[in-house]
């Protein structure tokens, strides 16, 4: 799963990189302005927006890549990384189904659902093996997971269930 998810974030940094810079290069070579903006300013800022969303892509594709190789769910910096990428699929996907199509809104959505699936497939398998023993005890004999229970003392009587009081209300 995370091998397959590291694949994909990696296709897509590529992708949403050569795209933003392929619109920084056509706003580069018209001599038009936006609303009285200077094409040289737009083209620059479509570069650099190429670089930075690629490389955040190619982090959270790195991410998904250590998540495959150790087999352990993520961690810190990695976790939130990837609930971003999560987020922001599922923000591009609305944006998506309105500007270009549900074609466009389906493999977003599809790119959000392996993520999601990432996440909680990993913290499910970590969370069920977590403490319990070869027959199924927690942390061993005693309540604190070292020390056997202690003996009930002999010279003092059973005592049955307590019964709480019964409420008096007028």
């Amino acid at each position: 799963m995370a091998w397959v998810v590291a694949v994909v974030l990696l296709a897509e940094a590529l992708g949403v990189a050569a795209l933003n810079w392929f619109m920084g290069v056509v706003v580069d070579r018209q001599d038009m302005s936006l609303a009285g903006l200077d094409p040289d300013k737009m083209s620059m800022t479509a570069k650099i927006g190429a670089v930075v969303f690629g490389l955040y892509f190619a982090l959270c594709a790195l991410v998904a890549l250590l998540v495959a190789i150790r087999n352990r769910a993520p961690a810190g910096l990695g976790r939130i990384l990837l609930i971003s990428v999560a987020v922001v699929h599922g923000l591009l996907g609305a944006v998506a189904w309105g500007l270009i199509g549900w074609t466009a809104f389906l493999s977003m959505v599809v790119v959000l659902a392996l993520v999601v699936l990432l996440l909680m497939t990993y913290d499910r398998t970590e969370g069920a093996g977590a403490g319990a023993d070869a027959d199924g005890d927690a942390d061993g004999p005693g309540p604190a997971g070292g020390d056997p229970e202690p003996e009930p003392r002999k010279d003092t009587p059973a005592v049955g269930p307590v019964t709480p009081p019964a409420p008096t209300t007028p």
